[in-house]
Formats: C-alpha cells, structure tokens, sequence
C-alpha cells in the first residue's frame, strides 16, 4: 500500500476570490473534512449578502471593457490559464481526492477533463463567429452576432468539485461575459486552486470570481437585477426551483438535475468487456456521478441472466474500497456522513420491499485501518421492480438494483417508466440493436457498449426530462450560445 503525498498538511481557511483580492468572510464558518481519514482540511464561509452583491458589483463594473476585449485576446487569458491547470496538475488531482474523496485515479479523470473544457473554450475566435447572407433584398443584407450579455452565476455541485464549474466558466468569460462560481460548500477548494490560478493568468479583476456559501447565497445570485443568469447542476427538486425562479425574474438558466440511469445488457453482449465497464459504471465515484449506472437491466434468459449474475457479483465483490490518495484503492468512501446514510437507509427500504440483497455494501472490507464514517462498500439488489423504491429513486451510491427484461422493446418500455432522462446505455454486439436502442431510448446522452456515457468538451452535455430543465446545456457550442445573445442586422448603403 503506498499513499501518495498529501496536498493539504494543515486547515486552510478558504477566501472568497472577489474583484482580484483575496478577501475574508465576515459570515459564519464550518470545517471541510476529509472524507476518508475525517480530518479537518480547511475552514470554509457562508459569505454575507453583501459580500456576493460586493462580487456582483466587481462584475458589473469589469464587463464593459472585458467585453470590448478581442475574443482573440480574451483567449490568450484562457491558453495560459490551461498551461498553469497543465503545471499544477497532479496538486489539483490530490486536492480533490482530499475533499471529495475519489480514487486519484478518478481525480486526474476530472482534472483533464476540466482542462479540455478550457482548451474547447479558448476557440472563442471560431465558435463566436455569426453567419450572413448579402443580398436578402434588393442592396440590403442581413447577418447575426453573437454578443456577450454581462454576469452570469454558476452553482456547482460537490460530486465533481473541479470539473462541473469548467462546464460553463471558461465559456462565459471566453464569450466577453463575467463569472461568479458559487462552488459547494461541502468541497470548495478545488475551486479555490482554480481562482489561484486564474489571478496568476492575470485575468482583468472582477472577470472570474469565486464566493463560497450555500442556499442563501445562490438565491442573492439567482435574483440580483445585475445577473443575466444561471447554470446550475445538482439533484432535480433543486433544478426544478432554479428554473423556476430564473425564468420569473427573465432569466436564462442551465439547470441540470438528478439521475436514474438504465444499462441494458442483451444476450449477445461481450461479457468480458462489459463486466470492467460496469463496474465502473455502477462504482465509480462511489456511485456519486449523474452519468452512473443505477439500474442494470437483463434481457435474456435465466441461464444468461444467472451466469453473468454470477460473475458480475465476484467481480464486484473484489473491488479495493479505502483512501483515495493509495493507488492500489478502486472505490472511495461516500463524501459526507449523511451521503452513506441515505445510502443505507435505501439499501434497508430495498429490503422491505422485498429485492433480495446479493451482495451487501454493509460489510465493510477496506484496504488500510480509516474510520468507517463514510465508507461503503458495493452493494447489489436483484428481483427489482422498477416502482420500488431503489429501482425508482436517485440512490447516488455504489448501488446496483438488477431488473430483468424479456426483449429489448420491454427493456426501453421500462426505462421509459421512469421520470429521469439523463443517460442510458447498451451493452449488445447487434447493429440493430443499437441503433434501436438509441433511435428510441428518450436519454439525453446514450451509450452503446460505453458503461459512462459522459460527452467530450466539444459536445454538449445532454439530458431530458427530469433530468434537465432548460433549452441549451453546458459545454461546447450549446455553452457559447447560451452566454450570448444573437443579434440580427439588416443593412443598405444608400
């Protein structure tokens, strides 16, 4: 077992990065744990309201001239923010295993994942330009730009600490705009290292701003006259609240909700490649993920369906579980104390309802000696209907709830069944199958032999239903559009 060296020795005490200082809060203070080793690591604020309308104000005043800035040049800020996220790299990975709690492994994941966005992002020259077409009448023509509008708000989630922010931020201050991150308050210092290093690219003050807090917070940002609007992520009744308010103050808002993701597995599926990719699914994150499997859906027969069962199980049962920094771990604990507890309380509500519990996460087998705060093992549920509870509801752990279909029209019958729409996937070496699968399946990000269905920078984000609340998701060209306006010309030169 080796432990990789910690980012964080002593408490920080986390500041909010407003208008390129540096500033302390006056409001209250709770302490960041570590998850795995239930250490505090730092010291983070509720900011006041003044403090946020103080980084509102700090936009409001920096937009005119940011805006006038070249994209070209607004880019260069960008290439050099990517060259310091390149340097720092490893740091950043660590820090997030510190406050989340994810294998290392899974932390560079997101760390590279969060630079693509900035490099997408840093192609604001191109993904700005408008179109046109002269002569739509006699000597008049007629083109659309695309404009900046002012400030926007970001409200990040805890389960991607580093990455969810960057689906949005770099996309904003690209386009001529300025962005207040709001991260959460369970994990913020991966965005705290993220402003380290946008005050060090020498971004214009005010442009890129972070304040910490929590609902009260997001609510002072979602309602300020002076902010055009929001992106958020995070679980569906909160999305479904953000929407709300954004649209009845005139708002744009980005508000992606929570999950309930099907992965259907047919007969003819390679079984030697879909095991790695499910459990990876299904445990990655700890389950902490909105692109996670929840519900694994067998067509087939009982053969079929009791022999891969049983080697899904034995795989799953082998999974390494402890201290996300020890690079032999595969699956960290849950983030807080009251994550596993919902988790458990699931995991008991699945067995009054009668799914038999094949294999119990309850049963802790960690690598290493950690406090069992957070700590969970895999679990799995098989004879799952999809109206009980853990084959309905967002569990968001390492839960695996195994249903069973008859035929792959049945299958897509019974994903349908379910409000969410975030992601499906199949596993199946039929063409047909595929292309009926994702031809049909309503799921805003489809997998086809892909047990993580999660997009390039360079595509947007997808989701349906309940799963999202909006028009344009984040990332790539959906991101550029919503932070700007298209405005028509139509011209003559007499």
């Amino acid at each position: 077992m080796t432990i990789l060296q910690e980012p964080i020795t002593d408490p920080i005490v986390v500041r909010n990065y407003v208008g390129g200082e540096w500033l302390r809060s006056d409001g209250e203070y709770h302490d960041i744990m570590d998850p795995a080793r239930q250490r505090v690591i730092a010291h983070a604020p509720t900011s006041t309201d003044d403090e946020v309308n103080q980084a509102i104000e700090e936009a409001r005043e920096a937009f005119p001239e940011w805006r006038s800035t070249p994209p070209v040049t607004r880019a260069r800020y960008l290439h050099r923010l990517r060259e310091l996220m390149e340097e720092n790299f490893e740091e950043l990975s660590r820090i997030q295993t510190m406050e989340h709690g994810k294998t290392i492994d899974e932390s560079r994941g997101e760390t590279r994942r969060g630079i693509e966005q900035v490099e997408v992002a840093s192609g604001i020259p191109s993904l700005m330009m408008g179109y046109n077409l002269e002569d739509i009448a006699s000597g008049i023509d007629e083109y659309v730009i695309r404009q900046p509008l002012g400030t926007f708000a970001i409200i990040a989630p805890f389960n991607f600490p580093f990455m969810v922010p960057l689906w949005f931020a770099p996309y904003a201050v690209a386009t001529g705009n300025c962005v207040i991150v709001k991260p959460s308050p369970r994990d913020p210092i991966s965005q705290i290292k993220i402003a380290e290093l946008v005050d060090e690219a020498d971004f214009p003050p005010g442009v890129w701003q972070v304040v910490n807090g929590g609902t009260d917070a997001s609510t002072t940002l979602i309602d300020h006259p002076d902010v055009e609007g929001v992106a958020f992520v995070g679980s569906t009744p909160v999305a479904r609240e953000v929407y709300k308010r954004a649209g009845a103050a005139g708002k744009r808002a980005i508000a992606q909700g929570g999950a309930k993701n099907y992965v259907v597995v047919m007969p003819d599926a390679n079984t030697r490649a879909t095991i790695p990719a499910l459990l990876t699914s299904f445990y990655g994150n700890a389950g902490q993920r909105c692109l996670s499997g929840a519900n694994l859906l067998i067509v087939g027969d009982d053969s079929f369906h009791d022999s891969f069962m049983d080697e899904l199980s034995q795989a799953s049962a082998r999974i390494r579980v402890g201290y996300g920094l020890d690079e032999s771990v595969q699956m960290g604990p849950m983030q807080s104390p009251d994550g596993k507890d919902r988790v458990l309380g699931y995991i008991e509500q699945g067995v009054d309802d009668g799914a038999r519990l094949r294999l119990d996460g309850r049963s802790l087998d960690l690598v290493g000696e950690y406090p069992e705060t957070c700590f969970l093992n895999p679990s799995i549920f098989e004879d799952v209907e999809p109206d009980m509870a853990v084959g309905r509801e967002e569990i968001f752990g390492p839960v695996m709830s195994v249903l069973r279909a008859g035929t792959l029209q049945e299958a897509i019958d019974t994903i349908h069944t379910n409000p969410f729409g975030n992601s499906a996937c199949i596993f199946t070496t039929s063409g047909r199958n595929a292309r009926e699968f994702q031809y049909n399946t309503q799921a805003g990000n489809i997998g086809v032999n892909i047990g993580i269905a999660a997009p390039m920078a360079f595509f947007p984000f997808g989701g349906m239903k309940d799963s999202f609340f909006g028009t344009l998701h984040g990332q790539g060209p959906d991101a550029v559009r919503f932070f700007t306006e298209g405005k028509v010309v139509v011209q003559r030169w007499l």
